[in-house]
């Protein structure tokens, strides 16, 4: 039960965050108008001292350049309002092979062309499929009617991240630079990659303070605070998991201990009266006790991990999307964490065990060959 209680919280936590990271980097920096909003109004150059290589922070990966308008989609029988997302020849397309379920990635390396990737749930939605080309509307900056493109689809994903699935179309950046009017080197933000996920906000504040006063920076934790949080309390579920099984398990050795102690106290007599001491006995039924320990804790890593090695490859156990951020319950397998848990768990049950065979000192031979 620790096994599994880890491997899935541990598993789902860093699933999500690869999900909220693929569609937005670790860090985005962008205007300070646009900082708390996925839709890009006004331009940044890039051309700054960050980009194309963050070299003044460590631990950085990544930086690319991105840009984002809302629009919506009108077939012949529905229409849903968008988000597209412009990338670069820079774009980490590695980030969203995961998700693709029919198709390719679109070529943002090649000529201006029409090819978008978008989600499963947008063309249920819509009634398009692979290979379908339908028209987006996007608003003028001044608010006067629409400019309108026509794209085809190459690529089909689905994240289940319905957040993410409900909104992101994603296609090539010169397709907003010419509905904006921008330049070619105007963008809406750049999306940052760090190497360890655990270092974001330290390296999230080096960052902040690298980049010119008319930017803003902001990690993912920052601006989907509400989704972090909610990931934290995998933690918090995790150790009451650990504490209530530990607490179960040394329970249990310890009347397994005191029973054995009970069935054995003629021999402690006997083996007092030919001069052994306390101690001496009382580590007899300890290595009796981590036998019994080792025994459980082999049957219980099988068991765990076998059930663990089942879902991660099979996928048996379904999670709703709209909950859970993720269609299959993810499992991640960590060796180290096992080891830990293993060693942890034999070290705090003869600890406790040491109590009970306390009881050993109180046993005297004159009594105890008398026991029945």
């Amino acid at each position: 039960m620790m096994i599994v209680s880890i491997a899935t919280g541990i598993g789902l936590q860093q699933k999500i965050r690869q999900k909220v990271s693929a569609f937005n980097g670790h860090i985005i920096i962008s205007g300070y108008n646009d900082n708390n909003s996925d839709v890009s109004t006004k331009p940044i150059s890039i051309q700054q001292s960050f980009y194309p290589n963050f070299k003044n922070v460590d631990g950085i990966q990544h930086v690319q350049a991105v840009a984002s308008k809302a629009g919506f989609i009108r077939t012949e029988s529905a229409f849903e309002g968008i988000i597209f997302k412009g990338v670069g020849n820079d774009y980490q397309t590695e980030n969203l092979k995961e998700y693709l379920t029919e198709g390719r990635l679109p070529n943002f390396k090649s000529n201006l062309n029409e090819e978008v990737l978008i989600s499963q749930y947008l063309c249920n939605r819509l009634g398009l499929k692979l290979g379908d080309k339908f028209v987006t509307y996007f608003m003028k900056e001044n608010d006067e009617g629409f400019n309108l493109r026509n794209f085809k689809i190459v690529g089909i994903y689905n994240s289940g991240f319905q957040e993410f699935d409900a909104s992101y179309v994603i296609g090539d950046i010169r397709h907003l630079q010419r509905i904006n009017k921008w330049k070619p080197d105007q963008i809406g933000a750049f999306e940052v990659f760090v190497n360890n996920f655990t270092q974001i906000e330290p390296i999230g504040q080096q960052v902040y303070q690298e980049t010119s006063s008319i930017l803003d920076s902001q990690t993912i934790v920052e601006k989907y605070y509400y989704i972090f949080e909610w990931l934290k309390l995998f933690d918090f579920n995790i150790i009451i998991i650990l504490i209530v099984m530990i607490a179960v398990s040394t329970i249990n050795m310890v009347v397994a201990l005191l029973v054995l102690i009970l069935e054995r106290t003629q021999m402690i007599g006997i083996l007092k009266s030919l001069g052994a001491n306390n101690w001496s006995i009382r580590k007899v039924f300890l290595y009796n006790a981590a036998y019994l320990i080792g025994r459980g804790l082999l049957w219980g890593n099988v068991i765990g991990i076998g059930l663990l090695l089942i879902q991660k490859y099979f996928g048996i156990i379904k999670l709703n999307p709209e909950s859970y951020y993720v269609n299959v319950a993810p499992v991640d397998i960590n060796l180290f964490y096992i080891f830990l848990l293993n060693i942890g768990t034999v070290v705090i049950c003869l600890l406790v065990l040491l109590i009970p065979s306390f009881i050993i000192t109180k046993i005297t031979p004159s009594k105890s060959i008398r026991f029945e």
